[in-house]
């Protein structure tokens, strides 16, 4: 087990994505602990040496968070706030963008044009939590919208998009706030403020999973019966070509003044798990997690709870069918989770402790002692070639970033 960062500030790894594809660097932002949006510079430590490169610096007030890494390349993407925030705007859900970094050149990932008629390829809002497909030609994130957010917050629900490699978009608006991108961006979940209650109709889409490279899951949150929120696992194809991309299928791709924008023909989310009637239904949102598909993209694994109401992980082929639950602990998952590259395992935490469960068995082997700093429960990370798992830890009263050996 060994400490990688001992600076007096808080190191934030995302949940995702957060080593270079040589297995030498990890990247982190530096925003305090919690909620607060105030990192100013992106970095990365080498987990040999210690050394640390800040990859970026914001300027003009704004802040930066959530770093992840493209598979394929030294290419980085993240969150950026609003340049020169005012009381009018200010870094929200609504009011932020992903940015790309490489070779010490920025750009802009989304565009934004929240100015009438809307642009399509463009987005009206924030785009959050940015990962590369496993080939890196695409980027996925979470998305809220500006323009139903200023006509009614309750409209503004949290959606999936995708950013494609068939831009640049350029919006034409005037606004001072719009800006060019490099991506083509849509979204690809539907969500509707009142869902059916009993129906596959959900208020809010999140938490998103690569299933290969032509295929995104996300959970979905249903209503039942009684008009319970429960969390389902949703999936959906994406298109294969530029053009179908950018072909519209029952409303705007761009969304009008009354509409989130829509996604392109043919993107139909499909749901894949239907726990309504469980004795704990739905996936958990404690602890936080986000799905994730093996490797292979032959099953996406999630977390329950058992009959005993115990948080596990359960697996669910792409196909849909009914999940296998793989561990089968007596005190529950803590943290989010990753497949270790092999497919083989997965790793969390687990009593406090870094912990690999085998992908077959489901057998726990823990990595770490019991200490009195635990992990957190925000990222479990391996590294690519699979032979370290990295994640954060308080000590000494700041959030440091710590990797032991998987042994796999």
């Amino acid at each position: 087990m060994k400490q990688l960062t001992f600076a007096p500030r808080h190191h934030q790894l995302t949940n995702i994505n957060t080593w270079t594809p040589d297995s030498q660097w990890l990247a982190f932002d530096v925003r305090p602990s919690g909620a607060s949006f105030t990192s100013q510079t992106i970095e990365r430590v080498n987990v040999q040496t210690g050394e640390i490169d800040v990859i970026y610096t914001a300027t003009q007030g704004a802040h930066v968070g959530v770093v992840t890494v493209s598979p394929k390349a030294e290419k980085y993407v993240f969150i950026h706030g609003p340049e020169n925030p005012d009381d009018a705007w200010h870094y929200d859900f609504h009011h932020r963008r992903g940015v790309v970094s490489e070779g010490g050149k920025t750009r802009n990932l989304d565009a934004m044009d929240i100015t009438a008629p809307y642009t399509p390829g463009a987005l009206r809002g924030g785009s959050h939590v940015h990962v590369f497909s496993p080939n890196g030609e695409y980027v996925s994130f979470t998305y809220n919208d500006h323009v139903l957010h200023e006509r009614d917050a309750r409209l503004d629900l949290r959606n999936v998009g995708v950013a494609a490699p068939f831009g640049p978009v350029t919006p034409g608006g005037s606004h001072p706030r719009e800006y060019a991108g490099s991506h083509w961006c849509v979204l690809v979940s539907r969500t509707t403020p009142q869902p059916t209650p009993g129906s596959d109709e959900i208020n809010r889409a999140y938490e998103e999973g690569w299933v290969g490279n032509d295929k995104l899951a996300f959970i979905g949150d249903t209503l039942s019966e009684s008009g319970e929120k429960v969390p389902e696992l949703f999936i959906v194809d994406l298109p294969k070509t530029a053009q179908a991309w950018k072909q519209p299928g029952d409303a705007p791709l761009a969304g009008t003044d009354a509409l989130m924008p829509a996604p392109p023909a043919g993107v139909v989310q499909k749901r894949l798990t239907f726990t309504h009637d469980r004795a704990f239904p739905g996936l958990v949102n404690v602890p936080r997690h986000w799905v994730r598909s093996h490797p292979q993209a032959t099953e996406i694994a999630f977390l329950m709870r058992d009959e005993k109401g115990v948080v596990q992980l359960w697996l669910i082929s792409p196909d849909g069918g009914e999940p296998r639950q793989l561990t089968r602990s007596g005190t529950g998952i803590q943290s989010a989770f990753n497949w270790h590259p092999s497919g083989k395992a997965l790793g969390f935490v687990l009593e406090n402790r870094i912990a690999l469960a085998d992908a077959q068995s489901g057998d726990i082997t823990f990595l770490t002692p019991d200490q009195d700093n635990p992990p957190s429960a925000d990222a479990v990370v391996f590294s690519p070639d699979g032979k370290n798992i990295a994640w954060m830890a308080e000590t000494q009263g700041y959030r440091q970033l710590w990797m032991t050996e998987t042994g796999l």
